[in-house]
């Protein structure tokens, strides 16, 4: 069965606070990097998938972010999908 890559990226709404980005913010200000406006963190989360098609595996995958993997009610995803190439695992 065919293998894909995916990676989604969760992050914040933009009109959810990001208390860590902003102590990030901060402390990068602290260390001398200037003119950092903001920073917001997020969640990368990279799997590997076996699905008959790739529409298959982003249907399963559009499940899991949307119930598992982030909180819809403050959180964005998005997902990147790829054919695995099998001669590159690790």
């Amino acid at each position: 069965m065919p293998k894909f890559q995916a990676r989604v990226l969760i992050s914040l709404r933009s009109s959810v606070l990001d208390p860590a980005g902003e102590a990030a913010r901060a402390a990068a200000n602290r260390l001398g990097v200037k003119g950092i406006e903001k920073l917001r963190i997020g969640k990368s989360v990279d799997l590997s998938i076996e699905a008959p098609t790739e529409s298959e595996a982003r249907s399963r995958l559009e499940l899991l972010s949307d119930r598992l993997l982030a909180n819809p009610v403050i959180e964005n995803w998005s997902l990147d999908i790829q054919p695995s190439n099998t001669s590159k695992e690790g």
